[in-house]
Order: structure tokens, then C-alpha cells, then sequence
């Protein structure tokens, strides 16, 4: 391989990692404060690199997704409409019978104890699903 051509990323963290140096604006150090809290909340949690790039996090199934746009970093999770959410963070994909996401803009602030109770309510879930 010559030095112009880029080194494989091999692992789904890795990937993540240069996604968030890649944005390089408030989108790439809010999905980075959200993978810390993601991984405070589950020091098991497994990350992954699906659908052609979008970060997930997993135990005992998929947590929920990483996904940035212009205007927003979008968490999604997959398992979303099953799970109390005391703290009101879900504010998008209300519709659906499955999913809820959090969309965080540049100025949000982030309820943190409130996501890692959600993270873990949905570990928990996760993990009732997957003994059945």
C-alpha cells in the first residue's frame, strides 16, 4: 500500500472515531458527548458500523443510532415506543408503534441523567427480549 492511500478502518469504534473528527463542528463533539454517556451508562455496550454508516450501539440487541444531519444528530431508538420516558427526551419518530429518537440541535442542552436512564431502560429491555 503507498502513503496516499488511506489505512482501513477496521473496527466499528474506529469508524465512529473518524466520523466524529470528519464532521469537525458542534455535530461531530455533540455525538461524541453522547457516545460517552451511551458508554457511562453501559460500560458493556458494543459499537457497530451499519446501513453504510451510521454508528450503533448494542447490548443484548441495538440500543439505538448515532445518525447526524445538517441540522441535527439524531439518536434513535429501536425499541423506543416500549420504553417510559419520565424525562421527556423523545421529540421525534413519535408516530411510529417502534421507534422514538431525540433530535439534538447545535444550542441543545443534554439531559444527561435522563438519557442514561433511558439507555439503560433500553438495555433492559433489550435483554428481557433476548432470554424469551
Amino acid at each position: 500500500m503507498s502513503q496516499s492511500e488511506p489505512q482501513e478502518l477496521e473496527t466499528a469504534s474506529q469508524l465512529i472515531d473518524a466520523r466524529i473528527k470528519e464532521l469537525a463542528d458542534w455535530r461531530g463533539k455533540k455525538l461524541s458527548r453522547l457516545r460517552n454517556l451511551i458508554q457511562e451508562a453501559d460500560p458493556g455496550v458494543v459499537e457497530e458500523w451499519k446501513w453504510r454508516g451510521v454508528p450503533v450501539w448494542s447490548h443484548s440487541g441495538i440500543i439505538c443510532t448515532g445518525e447526524t444531519y445538517k441540522e441535527v444528530v439524531k439518536m434513535t431508538f429501536f425499541k423506543g415506543a416500549a420504553l417510559d420516558d419520565p424525562s421527556g427526551l423523545f421529540n421525534s419518530s413519535l408516530e411510529g408503534n417502534t421507534r422514538r429518537a431525540i433530535d439534538f440541535h447545535e444550542h441543545d442542552k443534554i439531559d444527561e441523567k435522563g438519557l442514561k436512564t433511558l439507555i439503560l431502560a433500553a438495555v433492559t429491555l433489550n435483554k428481557s427480549k433476548s432470554k424469551k
